[in-house]
């Protein structure tokens, strides 16, 4: 049976949303990366592996880790079990202790 104009429309549509979505993550991933590479001397390719570690250890979604990372970098505010594991994942790839957090 063949799709009716309005079901493939709206069938486009959520694909549509879906790309429009995959998008804007990959945007907030890429410039949580950039903040990671920046701050911490690592490659990009080590600066993907951080977040990714970050995320698997927390059990929180890779964008939403990435939001979080950016929300730091304008507010220098980033959750304790979080910052914990980004220190984690910093020893093995780049300096001990997240920047600008000496003393805490």
């Amino acid at each position: 049976m063949a799709e009716s104009e309005p079901d493939r429309i709206a069938a486009l549509q959520a694909e549509v949303d879906q790309m429009k979505e995959a998008m804007a993550s990959h945007a907030v991933v890429d410039q949580a990366i950039g903040m990671v590479v920046a701050l911490a001397r690592v490659t990009p390719d080590q600066g993907w592996q951080i977040l990714k570690e970050v995320s698997q250890h927390t059990n929180i979604k890779l964008r939403h880790i990435a939001e979080l990372i950016l929300i730091w970098g304008r507010r220098g505010d980033l959750p304790e079990h979080i910052r914990a594991e980004l220190e984690d994942a910093l020893d093995r790839y780049g300096p001990a202790q997240v920047p600008g957090t000496e003393g805490q």
